[in-house]
């Protein structure tokens, strides 16, 4: 179970099946939109950039831009 933190940007350690909450919160902002993601939606992220998407094209735009 995550520990809601309101209005609190959590800090993530992005893992290829999962992540680590290194800082508690209830969001994490989107590498390229910053809009802000909860924690249960989180999906897509890059283990090498260690950054979070907010969707899956977002995420495909990332990998393709290097």
């Amino acid at each position: 179970m995550l520990m809601r933190q309101s209005g609190r940007e959590a800090r993530l350690h992005y893992m290829a099946n999962g992540f680590r909450v290194l800082v508690h919160g209830d969001h994490v902002k989107c590498a390229l939109s910053g809009v802000a993601i909860p924690l249960e939606d989180v999906r897509y992220w890059s283990v090498l950039k260690q950054a979070p998407y907010a969707t899956p094209e977002l995420a495909t735009k990332a990998a393709l831009e290097g």
